[in-house]
């Protein structure tokens, strides 16, 4: 049984699917949690369904706040950070040539360099502690691209390479920096797929069927424990065999 009581976590993109799910499992084994994101109300729908979780509005697009960011989020929490899980992120979909460097930009800068500035000031608080765990969400297509994605699969893959690097940098510091990296899940954005286009992603999946975020959530639980303290810099696939690595 995992058990994550009083461990203070950051959760960024919580307001989704996938961070809901996370929030849900994290609070079932008595977490402290921060959840962050950028829909009020939605964040504010959380605090009510779990009343002991603390909510914090922030846009990870102000790169230039982040730091401050980490600071708050932490003190709202108890001062010390065990834990964050960078779940937030965006699309903007192109093809390449059609593709706007703005769109591309976009999309880097919020995927790629807000999760590495999240993750830099983490590690300043947790070489404090003198550990510390982060878990990056990354996606299936940042291993094997996707069309009109080319801007979403590099941020995607800039993660996972930044997340090994981090790893090294901190692993004798106690500090355990991993991705997951999720296939097709069911949330909003997967339910607006026609079903034609469904039925072909689900033919590629030998599982034979799409995800749930409670399959991502279950692996977040696993990496922020002490379950998961000899695994450093490693990607877990959670796609259903749509990918194997």
């Amino acid at each position: 049984m995992i058990d994550l009581k009083d461990k203070n976590i950051i959760v960024t993109g919580a307001s989704g699917g996938i961070g809901n799910s996370i929030i849900k499992k994290l609070n079932k084994v008595g977490a402290n949690i921060l959840a962050s994101g950028t829909k009020e109300e939605k964040l504010s729908d959380l605090k009510d369904k779990f009343q002991n979780i603390k909510i914090l509005k922030f846009d990870i697009s102000q790169s230039d706040k982040i730091e401050e960011f980490i600071e708050n989020a932490t003190k709202e929490i108890g001062g010390n950070l065990d834990c964050i899980i960078n779940n937030a992120g965006v699309t903007q979909d192109n093809l390449a040539i059609r593709m706007s460097l703005e769109e591309w930009q976009k999309v880097i800068n919020i995927n790629l360099t807000s999760t590495f500035l999240i993750s830099k000031f983490a590690i300043k608080k947790m070489l404090k502690n003198k550990s510390g765990k982060i878990v990056n969400i990354t996606s299936v297509v940042g291993h094997t691209g996707n069309l009109g994605q080319s801007n979403y699969t590099a941020s995607k893959a800039g993660i996972i390479a930044m997340s090994k690097s981090m790893a090294i940098e901190y692993a004798k510091k106690n500090i355990n920096i991993n991705c997951i990296s999720p296939g097709f899940i069911k949330t909003a954005m997967t339910d607006k797929l026609d079903n034609k286009f469904k039925e072909a992603i689900i033919s590629k999946i030998p599982s034979a069927r799409l995800g749930d975020p409670d399959d991502i959530a279950n692996a977040v639980l696993f990496l922020c424990s002490n379950q998961s303290d000899y695994i450093n810099g490693e990607t877990l696939h959670v796609n259903g065999g749509m990918y194997m690595a």
